[in-house]
């Protein structure tokens, strides 16, 4: 059975190699060469990463790393397990080969597995990216046939591999589809057409770090025609607190909802004010990093505008810290933080575009932890040194320290995690990080609560809630509101 596949693999290479294909001869040796390395790809991700938005770079980092998953499968399996000579180039025409010929094992092709890898990788992100890459992953595949390089069966092996490193990939890193957040029960909210009795309050502010967007009326209506949308933030404009009060009387006023155009600071500022009137809150995603929109599964504006239109939307949980029962105190929507986790989150998401995000979030969290000095508190009535407390509304996924998504944001829990001081704590810490076992660290306590009492904090403490920092206004407690917040959201099959 073996000789018998050799002899049709070598058959079929003769084929290719004697027949004349059109147009092939100026594209596909220079196609194999631009491949080498993988550069063809990398070079694609990184065009991707620098030009497109969030979903592009997720393709771009999804197609990249299962690409390295082939790559490193081929040479340290696929070659060294299967001894197979390189074609004889006898039949080839001299135009076609290449200038340098490969000297290591024809089985399998590593070209083909990292075109293959790469556009699986980006497909199971977006499934008309992977559509369109595929004519040209194909191309890099037959070309290695064609100038002689590689036997179909080695290509056919090569798919084959670059095609499970990319379930492999999507299997240790699943995708946005597979952790939709969960169905939770559909909660009531208005079906506006055109956003029609939508009042969107949009924070100039958002998304520049500081400085004054223009306006952003107009992106707004590009999706919501018929939305009413108020600026906030710009000169001569109204501040963000007023913008929202009168927009939520609005729209109680007429029945309809309440939208936000910002960032996660500004739609915490916009959650308490709906859930003061009974309004659905619409989140379209216009600031920095836009955790809040992310975790709903809205990425774009218009993902927002479809589940407004169409009446989507779900309850999910708020958070709340005051310092005393009788006191309102404030929502949070997000996280909650003492200590050094808002530096840890600046410098991790400030590197993690240069050298990913697990090694980031290693190296900032061993900068924060060597430069800051612990706080002393009382967590649950319990005294102890602390460099951190990170405290989610909902669980989170991620490193044990530096976590990063939710899965489900009406869970009705707190996701507690305290760092603590102590002898060689971080470098005990490091080390698990290091290892990908934080959560085995005793210098790591992780713990899901419905309620969190925080005392004794030194006088000027800062603490940190959706990217808003204050200073702490005495003993805290910290408790769970479960589905107190209606927000639009498409549905997870969306």
């Amino acid at each position: 059975m073996r000789s018998l596949l050799s002899r049709v693999d070598r058959r079929l290479f003769a084929a290719i190699a004697t027949r004349e294909w059109p147009g092939a001869q100026q594209v596909l040796p220079r196609l194999t060469r631009g491949a080498d390395h993988g550069l063809l790809w990398l070079g694609l991700a990184a065009g991707a990463a620098a030009l497109g938005g969030r979903p592009a770079r997720r393709a771009a980092v999804r197609g990249v790393a299962s690409l390295a998953v082939a790559s490193a499968t081929v040479n340290t399996l696929g070659k060294r397990s299967v001894r197979r000579t390189r074609p004889l180039l006898d039949p080839v025409p001299v135009i076609r080969r290449l200038r340098r010929r490969p000297f290591t094992s024809s089985f399998p092709s590593g070209h083909t597995a990292s075109a293959v890898a790469f556009a699986t990788g980006v497909a199971f992100e977006n499934e008309w990216w992977g559509l369109a890459l595929a004519p040209l992953a194909a191309s890099v595949a037959f070309s290695r046939v064609y100038t002689g390089v590689h036997y179909p069966g080695d290509v056919l092996a090569g798919a084959a591999l670059g095609a499970g490193a990319a379930f492999a990939v999507r299997g240790l890193a699943p995708t946005r589809a597979q952790l939709a957040p969960p169905a939770r029960p559909c909660a009531d909210a208005p079906a506006l057409p055109g956003g029609r009795g939508l009042f969107v309050v949009a924070n100039q502010r958002s998304g520049q770090r500081g400085e004054t967007r223009p306006d952003r009326a107009p992106e707004v209506h590009g999706a919501l025609p018929r939305a009413t949308v108020v600026t906030c933030g710009g000169p001569d404009a109204p501040d963000l607190g007023k913008a929202l009060e009168e927009a939520a009387e609005n729209a109680k006023r007429c029945g309809g909802a309440l939208g936000v155009f910002g960032g996660d600071g500004t739609v915490n500022a916009a959650a308490a004010i709906a859930v003061r009137y009974g309004l659905p809150l619409a989140v379209l995603p216009g600031g920095t990093h836009n955790h809040f929109a992310y975790d709903l599964g809205i990425e774009t504006v218009g993902e927002a505008a479809r589940a407004v239109e169409d009446g989507e939307a779900v309850a999910v949980d708020l958070a709340r810290f005051r310092a005393a029962p009788h006191r309102e105190g404030r929502y949070f929507l997000n996280t909650f933080s003492i200590g050094a986790y808002p530096e840890l989150v600046r410098l991790r998401e400030r590197w993690a575009g240069t050298i990913g995000a697990w090694p980031a979030g290693v190296l900032a969290a061993w900068h924060v932890l060597r430069t800051t000095k612990p706080v002393s508190a009382e967590i649950n009535g319990r005294r102890m040194q602390l460099w951190m407390l990170f405290v989610g509304n909902c669980s989170y996924r991620g490193l044990g320290l530096t976590p990063v998504r939710r899965h489900d944001p009406a869970d009705g829990v707190l996701d507690v995690r305290v760092v603590r001081a102590g002898r060689l704590a971080r470098t005990r810490l490091l080390v698990a990080a290091l290892t990908g076992t934080p959560r085995a660290s005793p210098v790591l306590k992780e713990a899901r609560l419905r309620s969190l009492r925080i005392g004794g904090l030194p006088d000027g403490t800062d603490l940190a809630y959706d990217g808003e920092v204050t200073s702490t206004p005495g003993p805290l407690t910290l408790t769970k509101e479960n589905e107190a917040l209606t927000v639009y959201r498409l549905p997870p099959e969306s």
